[in-house]
């Protein structure tokens, strides 16, 4: 019965905490020319424009493969959307087949060999050829059903995973912990399991290891091409004030590392819970810290060649926005460029507009994804809508107000089976 009453507390903790990554409001029924002159308001640096790309209902992670085909990972609709590449518009979207029956498939990654890898709540899956073989997928199992954590630790609570492949040709796949702050006896347990950190794993799920701990819950991961360190972002501790804690962007060089959770709250601020006990001697701090509450999440490294020089290297991500702040921040695209020796850096806007300092947000911003052509996608959960973000140098004697953003008119995708293609939301 304890265990039951136990599980049960753990389920409403969880559901607590994830409200942080969820749309504050059922997702929005905007038509896409209403979407298209949504986006002509958006504010983007001089010579790049913003135009609607797709519509798929929660969309939310993106995985792009070698061809151009993107995948598209979702939460509550436990839906993996394929969009097919187009002329500035995807040509078509659908859905992988219905039997697969996925559970919160929201990390997605590639390897270099095109076979895509799904990390569910609890499962990993990945599918070979997964461009060419989506319509008839032969899944793998990589980590079996209710041993990705343990099924007693399983909630809805900070549980949508993001997922990478290393340099090494390794999995890394990040397992956010259930509670706004964990307590102190669950700690051994999860630094053993690697909840509330990092896992590293062969593409086949043997030797599974803990790369990193201390992280409060990781929605976003990507590796630096320069040197092939691992940097991440982290959502921190709620109720501590409009201001504090931080947000992170943090670097892993190495394996073992402990990134302070639950001792610091974000950044080098102590948490309430654990102000009186001693921080681990060698914790980590982040090397960016972000606007607190304004709930980063997904992030790349750009390494394309649409950008201008200054981009190429640096990272672009998304915050998807506060819920709990008087006033709210985030639900924009920013841009961080680390120093010359591979570390520290400093955050600036790159696109905003859909935050007019007042609820409810015009869109909330959840994935960066780089095209083979250069250009960048992005997903908004809120508008059930991925947006492509591209780069023309601007002509001379063209006022920069003029062509900040694109509303044009591009072809529609052909409706797939499922008929998830459409004017509206969920």
């Amino acid at each position: 019965m304890r265990t039951m009453m136990f599980a049960a507390s753990l389920c409403l903790l969880g559901a607590t905490a994830l409200v942080a990554h969820r749309p504050a409001e059922p997702q929005q029924t905007r038509s896409d020319a209403e979407l298209q002159a949504l986006l002509a308001r958006m504010t983007l640096p001089e010579g790049f424009s913003i135009s609607l790309y797709a519509r798929a209902p929660g969309a939310r992670t993106l995985a792009v493969g070698r061809a151009g085909t993107v995948f598209v990972g979702t939460s509550g609709e436990n839906r993996i959307y394929v969009l097919a590449p187009g002329h500035g518009r995807a040509a078509s979207v659908e859905s992988f087949p219905p039997q697969m029956g996925f559970d919160l498939p929201h990390g997605l990654c590639f390897s270099k060999d095109g076979t895509l890898f799904v990390a569910e709540r609890n499962r990993v899956l990945s599918f070979a050829d997964a461009e060419r073989q989506w319509r008839t997928p032969r899944a793998r199992i990589v980590v079996p059903e209710g041993t990705l954590i343990p099924p007693a630790e399983q909630s809805d609570g900070h549980t949508l995973r993001v997922c990478r492949i290393g340099p090494d040709d390794k999995l890394y796949v990040s397992l956010g912990q259930p509670y706004d702050v964990a307590p102190a006896e669950k700690l051994p347990l999860y630094d053993a399991t690697g909840i509330g950190g990092i896992l590293r794993m062969n593409r086949d799920g043997s030797d599974r290891e803990v790369f990193a701990r201390g992280v409060r819950n990781s929605v976003g991961m990507d590796f630096n091409p320069a040197d092939g360190t691992l940097w991440f972002t982290d959502n921190q501790t709620n109720e501590m004030g409009d201001d504090t804690p931080p947000g992170e962007i943090n670097r892993a060089p190495r394996p073992g590392l402990h990134f302070g959770f639950p001792w610091y709250g974000g950044g080098h601020v102590r948490t309430h819970e654990y102000e009186n006990s001693d921080p681990p001697k060698d914790a980590v701090f982040p090397e960016v810290e972000e606007v607190a509450h304004a709930a980063d999440l997904g992030m790349i490294f750009y390494t394309g060649e649409m950008f201008p020089q200054r981009y190429r290297g640096g990272i672009f991500s998304a915050q998807h926005g506060s819920l709990t702040r008087k006033t709210p921040v985030g639900a924009r695209i920013v841009f961080t460029k680390p120093g010359p020796d591979g570390t520290g850096g400093f955050t600036e806007p790159f696109i905003e507009g859909w935050n007019e300092g007042r609820m409810p947000y015009l869109g909330r911003p959840v994935d960066v994804a780089q095209m083979p052509d250069g250009s960048l996608l992005v997903t908004d959960d809120d508008n059930g809508a991925i947006y492509r973000v591209s780069y023309e140098p601007p002509p001379k004697g063209v006022p920069y107000q003029a062509i900040r953003a694109t509303a044009e008119e591009t072809p529609k995708p052909k409706v797939g089976d499922d008929g998830v293609q459409g004017d509206s939301g969920r």
